[in-house]
């Protein structure tokens, strides 16, 4: 037997026996690479439904009777459930244990997969959507929190780089897939691929992952819970109604309550002695940045694969067939990227590395501001491929570096807030540019958006991606040296 195969049984002998591993301790780093692929599985799933899904969104809002940007609903609701209940999966991972909540999230995002393809109108598929990103909200970041506890320093960045790759064939084959389930079969088979995929990961998890404990002693911050939630979800909702006219007010509404909201749980988590979201982790100077850099990063990511399939078929007339093979090429660049990143932050280190890829990835996403139907297709592949290869490169780098400096004590608060922020981002992203296509459907007087109003939107994520580059330049020259290698 190889050291590598011999390696990949030490987790499952301590799932099959029972043992338990405890934040306080230090667990061992064999074996990441088969943690890190289940855990995959399920990120796998989650990618896959969000591509193929995009892809789909014409054909659905038909169906259902309502306008294609009307079903960004759809999407904030799910990332919206997300934002609320990541907060939750560290202390619920710490209580219960990380594969018990793993496979339960499994089982939560199946249940809402299925109520999803059984929707016969908006307000229940933006239910379903809602139960789905429950399950979403424990799946990944519980799997991440194995692999932070169970992984050296030395080797995060190569078992992140496990965890993502597998996860990115989802969004590479989700666009073709989404095509061909929209041209010959019916949308809601969508829904139903999880299926399988779900049972799998579930059975990957109870004889592969360990039962990873902290300290579940903490007190549950019900307060922080209740604030935070309320906060976010009256932020998220407030963007996307304020983006509509019938709604406008309500949405005002919604985003001053908010931010009231927002600031008494500033003021709770300060005396709480366990914060749902501990804000303290900011004052890590990498945490922090990354979390700043990486948010302004994802608001263009949120809102790339929502305006790309409306641009290809309402804009230039492209099949959803035609639309899928064209927006996997920003996939691939992503996939081919992880190989290259652990060697290129050798050479180079966080700093610099993050710089050039925050303004090339931005650059690419403005190209996609004056894209016509008379561009040729190898341009159109070309700048998404660009594209997708140095944003991927980007959340590598984020993704690694926030937990450079973090106390493996605090982990699990960690992975959650920065999960947290994440899903908020890529929501807000989305709100924004569904903002920009309502606006310019009711200045055009148009039923659809025209192509000035997708350049308009393009622009406006690319200048916010761009502005990350500002905080990328604060990160110290040697920030993140024991994960990366650089010491030049």
């Amino acid at each position: 037997m190889s050291a590598d195969v011999g390696d990949g049984l030490a987790p499952a002998v301590e799932a099959v026996t029972g043992a338990r591993l405890h934040a306080s301790e230090t667990p061992p780093t064999r074996g990441y690479r088969v943690i890190a692929l289940v855990v995959a599985s399920a990120l796998f799933m989650q990618q896959l439904d969000g591509t193929v899904l995009t892809i789909a969104l014409p054909t659905m809002a038909r169906d259902l009777g309502t306008p294609a940007a009307s079903l960004s609903l759809a999407l904030t609701s799910y990332l919206l459930a997300l934002a609320l209940f990541i907060p939750a999966s560290g202390t619920l991972a710490d209580r219960f244990g990380s594969r018990s909540v793993f496979c339960a999230a499994i089982g939560v995002f199946l249940l809402g997969s299925i109520a999803c393809a059984q929707a016969g109108s908006l307000p229940m598929l933006v239910a379903a959507r809602f139960v789905q990103g429950i399950g979403g909200a424990m799946m990944v970041p519980v799997g991440r929190l194995v692999l932070l506890r169970s992984v050296a320093k030395e080797d995060m960045v190569q078992a992140l780089s496990w965890l993502v790759m597998p996860a990115l064939i989802g969004p590479i084959l989700g666009p073709p897939l989404g095509g061909f389930i929209v041209t010959w079969l019916d949308w809601r088979w969508i829904f139903y691929l999880n299926l399988p995929i779900g049972v799998i990961g579930m059975i990957g998890a109870l004889l592969l992952v360990p039962e990873v404990r902290g300290d579940a002693r903490a007190r549950f911050d019900g307060a922080g819970f209740v604030l935070s939630g309320l906060s976010l979800g009256c932020l998220l909702f407030g963007f996307e109604l304020a983006s509509r006219p019938a709604t406008g007010w309500v949405g005002a509404v919604l985003l001053l309550a908010g931010a009231m909201l927002g600031l008494g749980y500033v003021r709770h988590a300060r005396h709480a002695a366990d914060p749902i979201l501990d804000l303290t982790l900011m004052r890590v100077p990498t945490f922090r940045l990354s979390v700043i850099g990486g948010s302004l990063t994802r608001i263009t990511q949120g809102a790339q694969p929502f305006l790309l399939p409306l641009m290809f078929q309402l804009g230039f007339g492209l099949s959803a067939a035609k639309t899928g093979s064209i927006t996997m090429a920003g996939a691939i660049g992503a996939l081919a990227m992880k190989a290259l990143a652990p060697r290129v932050l050798r050479r180079w280190g966080f700093r610099r590395s993050l710089i050039v890829a925050g303004l090339a990835s931005s650059a690419g996403y403005a190209t996609c501001a004056f894209v016509r139907p008379d561009w040729p297709t190898a341009a159109l592949l070309a700048v998404l491929a660009v594209s997708g290869f140095f944003t991927s490169f980007q959340f590598t780098g984020f993704n690694a570096i926030a937990y450079a400096d973090v106390d493996k004590t605090r982990m699990s608060a960690a992975t959650s807030f920065y999960a947290t922020f994440q899903q908020l981002t890529l929501s807000l992203g989305i709100c924004t540019a569904a903002t920009v296509l309502e606006l310019g459907t009711l200045l055009n007087a148009s039923r659809q958006p025209t192509l000035e109003t997708f350049s308009i939107a393009f622009l406006l994520v690319a200048t916010i991606s761009a502005s990350a580059v500002i905080w990328n330049r604060k990160f110290a020259p040697d920030a993140g040296a024991e994960m990366s290698g650089h010491h030049g």
